[in-house]
């Protein structure tokens, strides 16, 4: 699995970081993503999705061909 962020879209809403914080963090002006992790390891990767699948400017891309 790789993991890549679009900071330009991100909203900062914080719902990656509550399901992945080893892979995901914010920045504290602004709350924007921070990736802390592009190839998360395997027990990480359904947080992964799921913190893809909900978040809601749809910034977190997830590739599973790593």
């Amino acid at each position: 699995m790789k993991v890549a962020v679009d900071e330009e879209k991100c909203c900062g809403a914080g719902q990656c970081v509550l399901l992945a914080p080893e892979v995901f963090d914010q920045r504290d002006e602004d709350g924007v993503v921070i990736l802390l992790d592009e190839q998360p390891s395997e027990n990480l990767h359904g947080s992964v999705r799921e913190a893809a699948d909900v978040c809601p400017a749809a910034a977190i891309e997830v590739s599973e061909d790593a």
